[in-house]
């Protein structure tokens, strides 16, 4: 089979390697399709803490059941499925309170076991959600990065009277919007600084009001005159630089509260007196629990479409090329989907 392998920061290969035979529980997934995610740009770059190499990256990725092991009904051979890939111990702390994405000895299909840059991938049968007829197999690619955005808006909450900001329209910041617009229906300020990106805010709900380019229009100045001068009740960090949780901090109405959806190795500086005056509320968020059926519901319902993200299918023998679309053309990319299809 052919697989994307990071065999060091800095080094990939595109490489065949002995197709995987399923353990008990597990299924082998014939992958299809998979999306590349700033976090697999992060492992290339030796930049994620958790990774282990050599490793097959990806966790975003959808094909079809081939082969299952011991323990497996084989009526499963030949299912269409979507890979969750949060592997939990369902026995720690974290677990036994229903909170499996922070299990205690986590691991994470693409991060610490081989993941779905790769024509075949053997995962948990539980972790291998069927997908729907009648949803496009692009779709069902970014289910996860929807997944990512259904469990941040889960554990900030949503009420019918927030106002929510945004920082970043990436994949995760418009997946987020999306969810805010048209799940919940909400006014939802989003930023960014690449008009290109904006526009696809657009597409993805945003009213022309709603949309602030932070390059041209100071953001607060720019709340104010849409009329949010009180600050937002819900805002997302979906960029994670550090300066942005002290900005938010300032921001945010008194009550709100404030998800952030990743990680910098640089502290941020929190001024604990606006925490405290406001009675502000930091949620973290990390991957998604649970959250695939919620967002299958979803797109079969028409609330979100994952569709509207998704600029480019790359064969996977091009992922260099995936990687740089993904990392330095934001004006031309959004969400790069690797196509792992039986000619790749």
């Amino acid at each position: 089979m052919l697989s994307v392998v990071v065999e060091q920061a800095h080094r990939m290969a595109v490489c065949e390697r002995p197709n995987p035979v399923p353990a008990e529980g597990e299924v082998r997934v014939r992958v299809r399709l998979a999306g590349v995610c700033g976090s697999d740009l992060h492992i290339f770059h030796g930049k994620n803490p958790f990774v282990t190499y050599p490793r097959v990256i990806g966790h975003e990725f959808v094909g079809h059941v081939d082969a299952v092991g011991a323990g497996v009904s084989a009526l499963r051979i030949g299912e269409r499925v979507v890979v969750d890939p949060v592997v939990s111990c369902g026995q720690c702390h974290a677990c036994r309170i229903g909170r499996h994405n922070v299990c205690q000895r986590l691991q994470v299909i693409g991060v610490h076991r081989d993941g779905g840059f790769s024509q075949f991938a053997c995962v948990p049968a539980r972790n291998a959600y069927a997908v729907p007829d009648g949803m496009p197999t692009a779709s069902a690619a970014v289910i996860e990065p929807f997944a990512v955005a259904a469990n941040a808006t889960h554990r900030t909450g949503v009420l019918p009277s927030d106002v929510a900001l945004i920082y970043g329209a990436g994949p995760v910041g418009l997946n987020l919007l999306q969810v805010l617009k048209r799940v919940y229906g909400i006014r939802t300020f989003i930023t960014d600084h690449v008009d290109e990106r904006l526009a696809l805010a657009r597409v993805c709900g945003a009213a022309d009001d709603e949309i602030i380019n932070t390059a041209r229009e100071p953001l607060a100045r720019a709340l104010e005159r849409r009329g949010a001068a009180g600050g937002p009740t819900l805002i997302y960090d979906a960029v994670c630089h550090p300066a942005i949780l002290e900005e938010a901090v300032g921001l945010a109405a008194p009550a709100g509260r404030i998800g952030v959806l990743g990680f910098s190795a640089t502290p941020s500086s929190l001024p604990q007196q606006a925490l405290t005056s406001k009675e502000l509320t930091l949620y973290a968020s990390r991957l998604n629990c649970a959250m695939f059926p919620t967002v299958i519901d979803w797109i079969m319902r028409g609330l979100v479409d994952p569709g509207r993200i998704v600029t480019h299918q790359v064969n996977v023998r091009d992922v260099a090329y995936a990687f740089d679309l993904a990392e330095n053309q934001p004006r031309v990319s959004c969400k790069v989907l690797l196509d792992l299809g039986e000619d790749a």
